[in-house]
């Protein structure tokens, strides 16, 4: 993940972390997601972490239940969850989410992500639980319900530019591909068409060959549409003339053989 990237995910988690509930509830679930040792490396988290704990010292304490809560307080909870747990990356375009929780928490956890509408999976990684979601699309959607909209704005602009510059070298790579082989396609045509002149066969040829020929020498650049436009013929009656040219010119010239009076006969 590039410096960009991880910078976006930082300012992600503190867009996260400066959220203050406003509801006792909502306060006591995050603070119950946040769990007694958020691990984020982030001093918004920490101070997050702190400034839930004493206010709640003020408030009567309502304890989280996920089962019986509300939408807004399992919202909360999951957000606490993501600050405390979460780790997002963003590397190369692709979104990997993933939460690290004591193995006995890991199974829980993956229900109720998906209970909110994230899939994921989870499994044990040296001795911790791990659960993951590659869904670019459900870890923004996640992230947007738990109140990281301002920063997703900034993240989905990126990834449209990245998009865009890739089709854009696309398209790119694929013209400059079409106009490498019409140059070397007219190349052979021409040295096809020198090759004829000088060993007698193009007078030889139908005039509409020879009309072709006689194009293509004095607009060696212009492309078969182009050719066509200019002679007032189907594009496939120029590419057809042109065919027949360098397979004239691949070819030996006939040559004269005697005739059965002690005469030249060409055959």
């Amino acid at each position: 993940m590039t410096r960009s990237e991880r910078d976006l995910v930082t300012a992600m988690r503190d867009e996260l972390a400066a959220i203050d509930p406003s509801r006792p509830c909502d306060l006591a679930a995050e603070v119950d997601g946040l769990g007694s040792e958020p691990t984020g490396r982030e001093a918004s988290v920490a101070r997050l972490a702190h400034r839930l704990r004493r206010s709640g010292e003020g408030r009567s304490q309502v304890t989280f239940a996920w089962t019986t809560a509300a939408e807004h307080c399992r919202t909360a909870w999951l957000r606490g969850r993501f600050l405390s747990r979460g780790s997002l990356s963003l590397a190369g375009g692709r979104t990997h989410l993933e939460f690290v929780v004591e193995a006995g928490a890991a199974p829980e956890l993956a229900a109720r992500l998906a209970a909110f509408g994230l899939p994921v999976s989870w499994r044990i990684r040296r001795g911790r639980g791990v659960v993951t979601s590659k869904s670019g699309e459900a870890v923004g959607t996640f992230l947007r319900r738990i109140g990281a909209s301002g920063t997703l704005l900034e993240v989905e602009a990126r990834q449209v530019s990245r998009a865009l510059r890739g089709e854009l070298n696309r398209v790119l790579n694929a013209e400059s591909a079409n106009l490498q082989r019409a140059v070397s396609a007219a190349g052979r045509q021409l040295d096809a068409i020198e090759t004829l002149e000088a060993d007698g066969r193009l007078p030889q040829q139908p005039y509409l060959v020879r009309l072709v020929a006689t194009a293509r020498r004095e607009t060696p650049e212009a492309s078969l549409s182009e050719l066509a436009d200019r002679l007032e013929i189907h594009r496939s009656a120029v590419q057809r003339a042109l065919e027949r040219l360098e397979r004239l010119a691949a070819m030996e010239p006939a040559r004269p053989v005697p005739s059965g009076r002690g005469g030249i006969a060409l055959s």
